[in-house]
This record gives C-alpha cells, structure tokens and sequence, in this order.
C-alpha cells in the first residue's frame, strides 16, 4: 500500500505540475494581450479598388438556419459586379430545397449567387471549400458557417487589409446571437470570449502564429493555393491550413473590432459534439504539423508559442487523469497535515487554476458592459470545463492514437429575433449522447464519495476541489442524459400526452 500511495502522488503531483504549465501560459497571453493593447495597431482604410470577392456558405443539412445565412450575406454592402456568392450544399435533406429558394429570390435581385452541389462528401467542410475554388472568380475568399450572420459591412471593413500583399488572411471576432438562451449559452460565450478576445490578439499583436477560425474571415486565394490547398487529413482543415501557409510566411491579421455573430450550441450534446471535434481536429493538426513548425526557421519563440498553441487541448486528457488520482491522492496523504497542503498544493493550485480565471475575467472586462456580473460565471466555467474532460480527453486520446472519425455538424435550431431564443422545431437535428454521460455521472459518484470521505477525515482544503469535480460531472452527464432521454420516442409520447 505505500508504494502504491507513492505512485499515486508521484503521477497527482506530475499531472498537476503539467496543467500548472498550461495555467502560467495562460498568465503570458494575458501579459502579451496587456502589452498590445499599449500600442493600438492602425486600421486599414477601405481601398479605392475594391477586390473582387467570393463568399463561400459551406452547408450540411441545415434546413433552419441556410436561409438566414444566405439572406444575411446578399445584403452585404459591396459592389454587386465584385461579388460572387457560393453555397457549398452537401445536404442530402430539404435544406436542399431551402437553398434553392433562396438562391433563385437573391438572382432574380442580381445577386451573383449560385448553389454548388457534389456527388458525394469527400472531404467533408474541406473537400466543399476546395471544390468550390475551382469556379470561384475573386481574388479574395469571405468564409461563413451555417450559424452565422454577418454585418453588412463586414467585408468593407475588413477588406482593406489586403492591400498588404504578404497578407494572406483576415479573421474577425465571434459574436453571440443566443448569448441569453441559458447558462450553457453564456458559459459558452464565457470560453470563447477568452479565446478571440485574448489568446488571438495575443498572438498576432507579437507575431505569433494564429488561426483561422473557419469562418467570419477572408482568405486571399493565391495564399490557399501556395499552402497546398485545403486538406481533409485533420477535423481543423482551418488549423491546418493556417499554420502550413504561416510557415510559408504569409502573414494573418485579426480584428477584433470586427464582430461576426454565430449561433451558440443550445444544448449540452451538441455542445460536447463540436468540443470534440474542435479538440480531436487539433491534436491531429499537432501531429501533423508539429514537427515542421519545430524544424522551420521562424524565431523560437514563435516555436515555443506554437507548441502550447497545438498542444493545449491536451490539457483535457490531462484533466481527466486528475479526475481519476485526485480522491486517490486524498486518501494517500491523509497524514500530512495542513501546513504541507498550504505549502505544496496551494501554489499549485493558484497556477493551474487561478491563472485561467484571470485569463476569463480579462477578456470579459475587454468586452465590456456589466462584465462583473458575467464574471460570476467563472465556477461555472471552470465546472463545465471539468465536466466534459472525459469527453474531450477521449478526442485527444483518438487523435495520438491516429484513430479516424467523421465531421459531424453541430445541430442548429436557428434564432427567432421576436422571441429572443432558439426555436424548439418538430424533426430537429440531433447529436447522440452515446455511452459518455454515463461515465461522467459514475465520475460524478466518484466524487461523492470522495467528497464525504474528506469531510470525515477533516481534509477541508480538499473539498472545494472535490465539490467542483463533483458538480461538472453531475451537471454535465445529467443533462446529458435527460437530453438522450427526451429523444425517445416514449418519452416524446407522454410529454405530448400531457399538454
């Protein structure tokens, strides 16, 4: 038993030592984020000759938001006879129809728009965006997600950047058109605001490399094609490609200034869905790419950054060995008393977790309004986070292991303005929940006992942590399974039965 103790906090502490080096990387983005914003970086003025642009719609089966999307982009504020738009249509239900009408209401308008269909998937987002370079006529590429809807003067304001020829790409802010729907949405909106308010101006203000997010950006064609194109090897076609046409020594511009709002996730499922294939997609990138990026001639400290870039997901497999040793950690020093938690764990602690904290905080006073209140999110979001370790430490571990897997879309509802919410629709898109939530509640139990354990051998430091694993996993995989349960169709007979 004590070298099994032994063991266990040798691996508790390596584990915890390692998320505490992803913690302090978060402090550095913060100091670099503060040290940009000293130095306000001019805006490109919009040029005389405007580009001929084309704006590429990648869809799959999305029948309730293709023609918000489509509608939103006709009426974008540029010259119609430097405008091409193309939906990418890979869908195989109505939203074929949905597009089609839309498409012949903004041509009959003289809107430059057609609807580009393949015979199959191959390549998935990617393999459509490379098919539709083939015709597309501008010199500069718009990107936008089914989930989007863009400013009308998105492109004139962001277009000028490429009056820089080294410029290959421009990516705006993510902005949130459902921010209000729930706490999910809001924690949601919390996570991604530290990302494009942060780590993105971070980077790019001290020539790191960034990335593409996949959409609300523009790329310029010639520097898609001298990078090799778009490849389908990695679910983050858009890492992929940012980093391969970066190391060319193209160079990205980010603004910030310019919001791009999106559809969030409306429910737990889907949200797990899409982190899943953000976090799987990177770590196959990592594998991809890492070696290049560490061989190539840019400065090492663009090589330093790049690790921590393609390598933060892994932070989540990370997280879920914690998950495991944690309890077993407690139990294992239970002798040790109060001074050697104060001395040892809490520094620790404050790396790994008060840092990432600091990282949210910022980027929501950035933001600006009541951003104190939005902070108070910040239990949730370090719950949440927790909660779909298993999740996301499961897409890290299929992409080290080289393990293949599908695309797959992230439902959306679509917005309804009057209401203010997402619409609840009969023969709605689905993402299945799969044997996951399970696990996470058995982790949830885990902490359960771990939690009384700690209350009755007088280790109070421990609880806290205890509590908030203990809440990630409860929430997370219980609202798992009660969305699973409401797919049913039995379930689905009584609610009806009932109104």
């Amino acid at each position: 038993m004590a070298a099994f103790d032994t063991t266990v906090i040798a691996l508790y502490f390596a584990v915890l030592g390692l998320l505490a080096l992803f913690g302090l990387h978060r402090l550095w983005l913060v100091l670099l984020y503060w040290r940009a914003s000293r130095r306000p970086r001019p805006i490109a003025p919009v040029p005389v000759e405007l580009p001929r642009i084309t704006v590429q719609l990648p869809l799959y089966n999305e029948r309730f938001v293709a023609g918000r999307l489509i509608d939103a982009v006709a009426r974008l504020d540029y010259p119609r006879d430097r405008f091409q738009v193309q939906v990418l249509d890979d869908s195989t239900d109505d939203t074929r129809d949905v597009v089609a009408a839309a498409v012949d209401r903004w041509r009959a308008l003289g809107v430059d728009i057609e609807q580009v269909r393949r015979g199959d998937r191959t390549g998935y987002k990617a393999g459509a965006l490379e098919n539709g370079l083939r015709t597309a006529s501008g010199e500069i590429v718009a990107i936008f997600d089914a989930d989007f809807v863009p400013e009308p003067d998105f492109l004139r304001r962001t277009v000028g950047e490429f009056d820089d020829p080294a410029v290959g790409m421009v990516q705006a802010r993510w902005g949130h058109l459902n921010i209000g729907d729930s706490i999910l949405t809001r924690v949601q909106a919390m996570m991604l605001n530290g990302h494009f308010v942060v780590e993105h101006t971070a980077r790019w203000s001290s020539g790191r490399f960034f990335n593409f997010n996949g959409t609300a950006g523009l790329f310029r064609k010639s520097c898609i094609a001298a990078a090799g194109g778009w490849e389908h090897d990695t679910l983050t076609e858009d890492l992929d490609l940012s980093y391969r046409a970066q190391l060319q020594g193209w160079k990205f511009v980010y603004r910030p200034d310019v919001t791009a709002a999106a559809e969030l996730p409306g429910s737990i499922t889907a949200f797990k869905s899409q982190q899943f294939r953000w976090t799987k997609g990177s770590i196959q990138t990592a594998r991809k790419l890492l070696g290049r990026v560490l061989s190539s001639r840019v400065p090492p400290a663009v090589r330093i950054e790049a690790c921590f870039h393609l390598l933060n997901n892994s932070a989540y497999l990370l997280l879920t060995l914690l998950a495991a040793l944690l309890p077993l950690a407690i139990a294992a020093r239970a002798d040790h008393g109060m001074v050697v938690a104060l001395a040892v764990d809490l520094p620790i602690f404050i790396f790994s977790t008060v840092s990432i904290g600091i990282f949210f905080v910022v980027s929501e006073a950035v933001i600006g309004g009541r951003w104190w209140w939005r902070a108070l999110l910040l239990p949730l979001v370090f719950a949440v986070g927790i909660g779909i370790c298993i999740n996301n430490g499961r897409a890290v571990l299929e992409a080290l292991l080289g393990r293949e897997s599908p695309f797959l879309r992230t439902p959306k509802t679509g917005r309804d303005p009057a209401a203010g919410r997402n619409r609840r629709r009969e023969g709605g898109y689905r993402s299945l929940a799969g044997w996951m939530p399970l696990v996470e509640l058995a982790f949830a139990a885990y902490y359960g006992v771990a939690l009384v354990h700690a209350a009755l051998a007088g280790q109070y430091l421990s609880l806290p942590w205890c509590a908030l694993f203990f809440i990630g996993f409860a929430v997370v995989g219980g609202s798992s399974l009660i969305e699973a349960a409401r797919q049913q169709p039995l379930f689905r007979l009584a609610a009806a039965s009932l109104r």
